[in-house]
């Protein structure tokens, strides 16, 4: 059985429809036995979600996870978005919801989820304290918006380098949630958990995850503001669960549009790397 595996196609995206749109092409020229699109094929708003989709030309299962991007909106609830109009929608497409419809087949099974943060990868060394995070704004930015202010109010236990970070990260603006990120992420990884469960049968298991759930996939280090964006990458969590059970054998990933690999425990893990500009895909035979 041959796997492709992509992530990251942000179709709404002026500078990214092209590269998806050609990406896209070129899965349809190589085939395969499975399709999984893993995370930001486009926001819940409008209809680029359905324009995408329906671009592949893919005649076995087609399996999708959402990303955060598929959380964003102009309206008021993303959790509902999350759980009950993405699911009708991907499905009256063709398109299988992997985050709660494991696909098996032999002695093959795909698990998948958006995963989510919880902070845990915010960097220590920028000494930015937990509330910033919880807020999605730096101190930096903090300082130039007004219903961040109050975020500034302990101010003496934020660095003078912290100040001058300036960074946001956008789904504070675009997904409500209605819940902490942590307890969004707990819920998540309760269902992967009890999802591996039920498939301790199964010999190999392969888990499709956008959020990253190894520090070894993170980015390397490149500014202060990226650093600080790194508290949203994803959480150790859902690595911990994956170690957890000894037939997962492998975890692809997305989010970063950082290509990395790495060996961890049992669990070969690859983050895709597609990014705006630059788009690309991952086959796997088992």
């Amino acid at each position: 059985m041959r796997l492709l595996i992509t992530a990251d196609l942000h179709f709404n995206h002026l500078k990214s429809k092209r590269p998806a749109i050609e990406l896209i092409d070129q899965i349809n020229r190589t085939g395969g036995d499975v399709l999984v699109v893993v995370g930001d094929t486009a926001v819940a708003d409008g209809d680029s979600l359905e324009r995408c989709l329906e671009l592949f030309r893919f005649a076995g299962p087609k399996l999708f996870i959402a990303g955060n991007h598929e959380l964003w909106t102009k309206r008021d609830d993303s959790y509902a978005i999350y759980t009950t109009e993405l699911p009708s929608r991907v499905r009256a497409l063709g398109w299988q919801w992997l985050e709660t419809d494991p696909f098996t087949a032999d002695d093959v099974a795909l698990i998948g989820s958006v995963g989510w943060y919880d902070y845990s990868f915010a960097q220590p060394s920028l000494g930015i304290p937990r509330r910033f995070y919880a807020a999605k704004v730096s101190p930096g930015a903090a300082e130039h918006f007004n219903e961040h202010a109050h975020l500034l109010s302990e101010s003496q236990d934020i660095p003078d380098a912290a100040r001058k970070i300036v960074a946001r990260w956008n789904d504070g603006c675009h997904v409500k949630l209605h819940r902490s990120d942590e307890s969004f992420l707990d819920e998540l990884v309760t269902r992967l958990d009890e999802q591996l469960s039920a498939l301790a049968h199964v010999p190999t298991v392969i888990a499709a995850v956008h959020h990253i759930p190894f520090k070894e996939l993170l980015p390397p280090s490149h500014s202060a503001q990226w650093d600080f964006v790194k508290a949203y990458a994803g959480s150790p969590k859902i690595g911990e669960v994956l170690l957890r059970h000894r037939n997962v054998r492998r975890l692809y990933c997305g989010h970063s549009h950082f290509a990395a690999r790495a060996q961890v425990g049992h669990v070969e893990a690859v983050n895709i790397g597609s990014g705006y500009r630059i788009k690309t895909f991952e086959r796997l035979d088992v």
